[in-house]
């Protein structure tokens, strides 16, 4: 937890930029009804029915230094995703970096074996190069400032999204607008706070 929260601390650097990583599903409905549309004096209606059109996977690179965040959306969730999201962070966000700085959770798929998995081992080795994770403890992914991230989006796209061309299209537009603004998270939490509020986290010294 403290590794994590130093991270948040230390300034920004260029050449060793702080990534938050993290995944979200959005699920594809489509309504089977035209809606009827609103008129004075009576609301807008629509039918409960719909049509599921699968799931696409939600991918964020947040900065929370820099206020920049890209998000890319795949139709599965595996070890290869995971690894191809690192790939797209080296090579194409943050080609002028030395290391990478990447805050991510403990899950399964979240592990250097998985570019082994996706990619020759000269390739792998490359990008894990670049990288260094700093885990989330284990059911204190909330540490993980992407996940305040996710809870903007959520309320900004329409709950019902039918395809993947609407979805790429409404979670573009979030993107641009908060780069633009260089939307930060005004992160409040430090090891210090966590000493006092976490101090039965904490193993006792004998004195």
């Amino acid at each position: 937890m403290e590794d994590v929260l130093d991270q948040y601390e230390q300034g920004q650097d260029p050449k060793r930029p702080l990534i938050c990583f993290d995944e979200s599903l959005k699920q594809l409905i489509e309504e089977t009804r035209p809606r009827i549309p609103a008129k004075p004096g009576r609301k807008a209606r629509y039918d409960y029915e719909y049509k599921r059109n699968g799931v696409r996977n939600l991918h964020i690179c947040f900065e929370p230094l820099t206020g920049q965040r890209q998000v890319k959306i795949t139709q599965r969730r595996r070890r290869q995703e995971f690894a191809e999201c690192m790939r797209w962070l080296v090579d194409e966000l943050h080609p002028e970096a030395e290391l990478i700085r990447v805050v991510l959770d403990n899950l399964n798929t979240h592990k250097a074996a998985a570019l082994y998995v996706t990619f020759p081992p000269a390739e792998a080795l490359r990008i894990l190069r670049k990288l260094e994770f700093h885990y989330t403890p284990k059911h204190a992914s909330w540490l993980n400032m992407a996940e305040i991230e996710w809870s903007v989006y959520n309320r900004r796209l329409q709950k019902h999204i039918s395809n993947e061309v609407v979805l790429t299209q409404e979670v573009e537009a979030v993107t641009k607008e908060r780069n633009q603004r260089k939307a930060v998270i005004n992160w409040q939490f430090r090891a210090n706070d966590a000493r006092i509020k976490l101090k039965q986290l904490y193993p006792s010294i004998p004195e």
